[in-house]
């Protein structure tokens, strides 16, 4: 039987061919690294320990992380090293253990989180994925994630289909939270203020689609009031090749449109949310996916550490 793990239900037989995520059913990674650019409770003082997976499903057109969402960067890995890396990744005094864009690997990345586990290892897993995630394939997460980070992207099914042909978003991603909610219902947060419990729900705005934005907040807050946390970004940052067929993601978002969206947020009540300066649309944000601390370290004489 071939992949049905994403909604895109490709059929592919990723043993030996690529899905729509553009990879194999083999792990591959591009970077796991200290990473300082989320939100405080997840970047914490000491850095999110962030594990950058290769491929994805939804090929959004103005993704800010296509150099690795077509799969073709990064290096192939095993259960086993995945599961070393987490290790690694604590001894450098990670907050957590950051998973971006693993949906594609998830009976993989449940198999190392469980072996990890076994070793003792403590820090919190954190799902951080699209929102473009099927219940079934969720659920094989259950009892492993300790903080679900996802997107939700679009309520309105014409723009979902035109910037990531999946006209399906919505319904998804409603569906999708829904697990989320329903593995992990509350937050808690530790002494220092990192989050250990709970699902924080992401919004980027796009440029000139405020009204989308606002059917966002308001889904999100009605459903489920305060017991999750809202995150309102303003980082769109245009990228390089933007063609003309989508003339409003050619700009960045303007002052005005974030302020309308979050003045909106207020007036609706919402009292758990982090908001954004727009200083922090810039390219420079992005990290470098050059592989790091995916191969085990070698000491001084060539041999792995």
């Amino acid at each position: 039987m071939g992949c049905r793990l994403c909604p895109r239900r490709c059929d592919a037989d990723r043993h030996v061919s690529v899905g729509c995520c553009g990879v194999k059913d083999k792990l591959k990674a591009v970077r796991a690294a200290l990473h300082y650019w989320e939100e405080p409770c997840i970047s914490g003082n000491k850095g999110s320990g962030a594990v950058f997976f290769s491929g994805c499903a939804l090929h959004c057109v103005y993704c800010q992380n296509r150099r690795i969402s077509d799969g073709s960067s990064g290096l192939y890995i095993t259960v086993e090293r995945l599961a070393e890396i987490f290790f690694e990744l604590a001894e450098k005094n990670a907050e957590n253990i950051n998973l971006i864009t693993g949906d594609h690997y998830i009976p993989l990345i449940a198999e190392a989180i469980s072996a990890a586990r076994s070793r003792g290892f403590e820090k919190p897993f954190i799902f951080n994925c699209s929102g473009y995630e099927t219940v079934e394939s969720l659920r094989m997460l259950d009892g492993l994630i300790d903080v679900y980070l996802p997107d939700f992207k679009y309520m309105e099914p014409e723009l979902a289909e035109r910037f990531s042909n999946a006209p399906d978003y919505p319904e998804t991603a409603k569906s999708a939270v829904d697990e989320m909610v329903r593995q992990c219902p509350s937050c808690s947060f530790d002494s220092g203020g990192c989050i250990t419990r709970g699902v924080i729900v992401r919004h980027l705005l796009l440029p000139g689609h405020v009204m989308n934005s606002k059917k966002v907040l308001k889904y999100l807050h009605e459903k489920y009031k305060n017991t999750i946390y809202i995150s309102i970004m303003s980082q769109y940052t245009p990228i390089a090749g933007m063609t003309d067929r989508f003339p409003e993601l050619l700009r960045r978002v303007r002052k005005s449109e974030y302020d309308r969206l979050t003045d909106y947020a207020i007036r609706l009540g919402i009292e758990n949310a982090y908001v954004q300066d727009l200083t922090v649309a810039k390219e420079s944000f992005i990290p470098e996916f050059d592989n790091e601390g995916i191969e085990k370290e070698r000491g001084k004489h060539g041999r792995e550490q």
